[in-house]
């Protein structure tokens, strides 16, 4: 009789250890910029190194069929961030700028917003922000950094607040030129044509036009030409930046070991709590152009430059395990690793060189809702409570992180809104085989432009009205897809149309007559957008109320050590 109670208090011992390493453990999240499906040995590449991200596969569970919200990186980290599709958040364009574009936009992630960030820190988790930002920085003045990460329940921010361009780094071209270039054609084609048809008319004697009005008017574009040089000029010391917490610490910003940096920035943050759970963002810049790698992988890939940033991000993602192992803190810690979007498939630089990565088997890439573009890696590891070596072929999304980790540390989901995720750890556990997700909505900007269908009996899908795809046990309902950065006009909005539905349409094979009405119920319910912030107004103009009309402007300072700026996203 003392021997059983003996071994009933051994085991309800050992029961408690357990419960106590999944409550409240360490949460890492690794995101790369741009990075394909198929660059990773994990998932089929034979050519790029990438063992530590693979030996997160070896000792966790691979995600086959995880997507990102959007495919764009704004729309997507604030997906990421929230749990909620961005157009909830105001986070979709219904314009073409689709992501913020500069350091002084007043737009940005909203403050109402709850964030995994809040909610841990609220928890007494340490949290940290190492990396790319890219959801704004301030609203009314240039130091109120209401959409700043330490706004947003981070207590620490090292990093990039807006994102990686090709201007940030010299010789390697730029984003806008090829933009402004086109949209200047057809003003300057009608500028021409105007001057001269005015000095014929002025010539012939059919009308008498002041010169002095010809004058004003080549003043103002003469002006207007100075001004964009002058912003171009210095745009690498307006947008791109490094900042600790609110202070602006190199401007322009080096990329001389800047993955080094990082890496290290992330590595410190660990050692100084050990003995507290954290929370550690670590966004990387790679792969996103400008690609960079420093001396000891330049050169050292089967891909030129953009296999050695993949590689030199897969040997910071092995510090940070090693790190995790000095301080006998794996067991401790959940890590995932993920990209936000798909590979930017398009990118060449201009010697003519590939800088965008491979998406496998899968078409299309980033800024399009074609399966490339928002399929990305899941990977998440945490050893002795998710499966080693598994993998998991069911929907899943980056919007599933936010009520995952906040049922880890013991929060509450806020109930006054709608949270899209669903928590995964049943899941990478095995205790269910099903995802909870039955529609997954992609949009481009705020456009709903494809729908996925996880129907409960996966064998009764085999036609659509219009298209489908099947991908694994879900099907993706092609509505329309245009690249989300596309000129071309859209047809008629899909959510509407959806919503509008009254009739389940029938096949002849009788097989979809439930899933129209099935989604218009769930469109009508979940998805209605939240007033944008983002728009050209917002990335480059002020919050217009009680204000009158201010433009951008962007005060510089040169200091005892160095460049500096005050980013004003308003106020002349």
């Amino acid at each position: 009789m003392g021997l059983l109670l003996l071994l009933l208090i051994c085991q309800c011992a050992i029961n408690s250890v357990k419960m106590h390493s999944v409550s409240k453990p360490n949460i890492i999240l690794l995101m790369a910029d741009d990075l394909g499906i198929g660059d990773l040995g994990c998932y089929g590449n034979k050519t790029l190194r990438t063992p530590n991200i693979d030996r997160l596969a070896e000792e966790g569970v691979t995600l086959t069929q995880h997507i990102a919200a959007s495919p764009l990186c704004t729309p997507s980290r604030a997906a990421f961030l929230t749990g909620r599709y961005p157009v909830r958040s105001g986070m979709a364009a219904f314009s073409r700028v689709g992501v913020f574009l500069f350091s002084a936009s007043s737009g940005g992630l909203p403050s109402e917003e709850i964030t995994f960030s809040r909610l841990l820190k609220q928890k007494g988790y340490a949290t940290a922000l190492i990396g790319k930002w890219h959801l704004g920085m301030n609203c009314e003045s240039s130091n109120d950094f209401c959409h700043h990460p330490l706004s947003h329940g981070f207590d620490y921010f090292y990093g990039l607040p807006v994102t990686n361009f090709r201007d940030c780094k010299p010789g390697q071209g730029s984003v806008f030129l090829k933009g402004i270039q086109k949209s200047l054609v057809i003003p300057i084609q009608i500028t021409g044509i105007a001057l001269v048809s005015l000095a014929m008319v002025q010539y012939i004697g059919l009308l008498k036009v002041p010169f002095q009005a010809l004058g004003y008017f080549l003043l103002i574009i003469t002006i207007s030409l100075v001004v964009l040089i002058i912003f171009f000029y210095h745009f690498r010391h307006l947008n791109c930046f490094l900042m600790r917490d609110h202070q602006i610490i190199q401007q322009p910003m080096s990329y001389e070991n800047l993955t080094q940096r990082l890496t290290k920035e992330a590595m410190q943050f660990i050692e100084r709590n050990t003995d507290t759970p954290f929370l550690l963002v670590l966004s990387y810049l790679h792969v996103h152009t400008a690609l960079y790698a420093s001396e000891d992988f330049k050169g050292k890939s089967k891909h030129g430059l953009y296999g050695d940033a993949v590689e030199e991000m897969d040997w910071s993602v092995g510090q940070v395990l090693d790190v995790l192992e000095k301080h006998n803190l794996s067991d401790k810690t959940l890590v995932y690793f993920t990209s936000d979007q798909g590979a930017h498939v398009e990118e060449i630089s201009r010697a003519g060189e590939v800088h965008g990565g491979y998406n496998g088997i899968y078409k299309g890439g980033k800024s399009t809702n074609w399966e490339g573009g928002i399929r990305v890696p899941g990977l998440l590891r945490w050893p002795g409570v998710v499966q080693a070596g598994a993998s998991v072929d069911e929907p899943t999304s980056n919007m599933d992180i936010f009520p995952t980790i906040a049922k880890l540390a013991d929060a509450q989901l806020p109930s006054d809104r709608i949270i899209d995720g669903h928590d995964l750890l049943p899941l990478l556990q095995g205790k269910v085989t099903r995802s909870k997700h039955e529609f997954l909505f992609h949009y481009c900007n705020a456009y709903l432009n494809a729908v996925r269908w996880h129907p409960g009996n996966k064998h009764n899908v085999s036609h659509t009205a219009r298209k489908e795809l099947y991908q694994g046990n879900s099907v993706v309902v092609e509505v329309s897809c245009l690249t989300c950065f596309s000129f071309e006009e859209r047809g008629p909005n899909t959510l509407e149309s959806l919503r509008h539905l009254e009739e389940p349409s029938r096949t002849p094979q009788g097989l979809w007559q439930d899933m129209p009405l099935l989604l218009r119920d769930s469109v009508s319910d979940t998805l209605n957008p939240a007033v944008s912030h983002l728009s050209l107004v917002t990335d480059m103009w002020c919050p217009l109320e009680n204000r009158g009309l201010e433009l951008f402007t962007v005060q510089l300072r040169q200091p005892s050590d160095g460049w500096g700026a005050q980013a004003h996203p308003c106020s002349f």
